[in-house]
């Protein structure tokens, strides 16, 4: 304990020397994230300037990296070395002494008595519990190696290679014994060639949910966001991940941009502490002519903090580098609650509908498949019209029946001519589809509903409930009701929810199994070509929701789940149908 509570203080009088100042936490920024880079002797000339956060390790390269004005932390290559392996775990008796051991050399490579150390990496962060006891041996290890370095004023970041399993109770309590002293960084690499593919709206929509779900397995174990990081991973070689192979240069610095600009938005949103980039060095002598390296390094200090100077990312990118830092993000318009193909999904307009299905996720599938089948024009007079006509025929020509209707299910006016549009548009969409009726469901149809009422009408115009014919057979439920109320020869104006007709009865009700199938036909035609092509419009509209989807960015990237659901679901006396 003696040994313990004096390795601070003789660090601090050895660094103590004429010309060395110390401010703060090895003067490290104290902005949130901190973006720290991995570096080394290869792009020094690139991390190596004033504000920029250095991760080094041994010589005299960390006074180099200082020299030229960037703040450096020590990088620790090698946590097996101190630790072991979930299979060979050191000697627990050896980790107070090797904590001793790493506390020194960090400090003194920082010059700084309270260095950030990156332990570089966990093994096993998967491994579920029950553990063996080897790998709780290990696990009890890496905590005393961080404990040791924490209550010598170290931070530990610890990296892990793979995404932590927490579902047990024992697994999430270690978790959370180390966060009590050390940061704890998942590393979320992504590879290049299905980024490319996928284009920037999608692959950013990858990292970000790739990021946030990194940082959620550790905070619904009760882990602060104020003790996790993550760490990208920047490969041009031999790694999965990374550039695969992506050419020209200028689609890997493109590549590079949405990794800056995916990690910054989620850092704004949970508000996590740090931001470690790798894999700027060489791994082997045949890959030092990776000449893309330091102008990766250089467009990733650029997209990441454009204002900051540090780097002209620009100029290393080319001038066909697309250089828009919006491309894929996370940008919209006042009020918007997404974009989808350019149009605008409003926020007021998701939660007005909220209060009409008592559900909002179901209110906001309703409002994306608007906006998707929104490719006709439906003109405000078009929608006042529809409206008149329901009042008329649903409230006995009583607005103020109609407005306490739309009160009672939590609705207005705006929500219902919203809806009234979207009858009108899906009928103008569904009009251009074919409809097409086989023979054999006209059968089947004439069978099975012998007792539906029908009667002889001629009408002007030819309505499509008599398939487009002046005179025909009026199928109850699909032709007005009235045509089924009105004397035998008198003529009447009939008013419909698509228009008025002057109809004529013919005959008296009768039930369609008396009467001749060739006489029923036209009508039961129609009837069924309105159902082909109600449900041709939804299969139309959920391949078309589906397919903007990726053209759609919406906040914190909570997508619209694709349906064929309708305001009228909710209120029906609004269908057109």
């Amino acid at each position: 304990m003696k040994k313990l509570l004096l390795a601070p203080l003789l660090v601090l009088a050895a660094l103590a020397l004429p010309g060395t100042a110390l401010a703060g936490p090895c003067g490290l920024p104290d902005s949130k994230p901190l973006w720290i880079d991995f570096s080394t002797p290869d792009v020094a000339h690139i991390f190596g300037r004033p504000g920029v956060v250095t991760a080094v390790s041994s010589g005299d390269f960390p006074a180099r990296m200082r020299a030229a004005g960037a703040h450096t932390i020590y990088w620790d290559m090698y946590l097996n070395r101190r630790v072991g392996t979930p299979w060979a775990p050191a000697d627990a008796d050896l980790i107070e002494d090797r904590a001793q051991q790493l506390y020194e050399i960090a400090a003194r490579q920082t010059a700084c008595a309270t260095p950030p150390i990156i332990l570089n990496e966990l093994f096993g962060a998967q491994l579920e519990t029950p553990w063996t006891a080897s790998n709780e041996q290990y696990r009890a290890n890496v905590l005393a190696l961080v404990r040791g370095l924490a209550a010598r004023g170290a931070r530990p970041m610890l990296l892990l290679s793979r995404a932590p399993y927490t579902s047990s109770e024992q697994a999430a309590q270690w978790w959370r014994a180390v966060a009590e002293v050390s940061d704890i960084l998942p590393e979320t690499y992504f590879g290049g060639r299905l980024l490319w593919k996928e284009g920037p709206i999608l692959a950013n929509r990858r990292m970000r949910t790739a990021m946030r779900n990194a940082i959620g397995r550790l905070t619904s174990v009760g882990i602060p966001t104020s003790r996790i990081g993550l760490v990208l991973g920047f490969f041009s070689r031999g790694f999965a991940g990374g550039r695969e192979g992506i050419a020209p240069d200028e689609n890997w610095y493109r590549i590079v941009k949405w990794h800056a600009r995916a990690a910054r938005e989620v850092a704004g949103e949970t508000k996590i502490a740090s931001i470690v980039s790798w894999g700027w060095a060489p791994y082997s002598q045949s890959a030092r002519d990776l000449s893309d390296v330091p102008a990766t390094a250089c467009v990733y200090l650029w997209a990441r903090d454009p204002g900051a100077r540090f780097c002209d990312g620009l100029r290393a990118a080319g001038p066909r580098f697309e250089a828009d830092l919006r491309e894929g993000q996370l940008v919209f318009p006042g009020g918007a609650r997404c974009v989808t193909n350019g149009r605008r999904l409003s926020a007021g307009e998701v939660a007005a509908l909220s209060r009409v299905t008592g559900d909002p996720s179901v209110a906001f599938s309703i409002v994306y498949g608007r906006a998707a089948e929104n490719i006709t024009r439906v003109s405000p007079a078009q929608v006042a019209t529809a409206e008149r006509r329901i009042v008329r025929l649903r409230f006995g020509g009583s607005r103020g029946r109609y407005l306490a209707a739309l009160r009672e299910a939590g609705a207005n006016l705006a929500v219902a001519r919203a809806a009234l549009a979207d009858e009108l548009r899906r009928r103008q969409v569904a009009s251009t589809m074919s409809g097409r009726v086989p023979e054999s469901e006209i059968r089947t149809f004439y069978s099975s509903y012998p007792d539906l009422e029908v009667r002889p009408v001629a009408a002007d115009p030819a309505p499509w409930w008599l398939g487009d014919r002046p005179r025909g057979l009026a199928l109850v439920g699909v032709a007005p009701q009235s045509v089924f109320t009105m004397p035998e020869g008198k003529e009447a104006v009939v008013l419909g929810l698509d228009g008025s007709y002057t109809v004529t009865a013919l005959g008296e009700t009768a039930t369609l199994g008396a009467v001749p199938l060739a006489q029923a036909r036209h009508a039961i035609a129609a009837a069924l070509r309105i159902f082909a092509r109600r449900a041709e419009f939804e299969r139309w509209t959920l391949a078309r929701q589906r397919g903007l989807l990726p053209l759609t960015i919406c906040r914190q990237d909570v997508m619209p789940q694709p349906s064929t659901i309708r305001v009228t679901d909710f209120l029906p006396f609004l269908a057109l149908d």
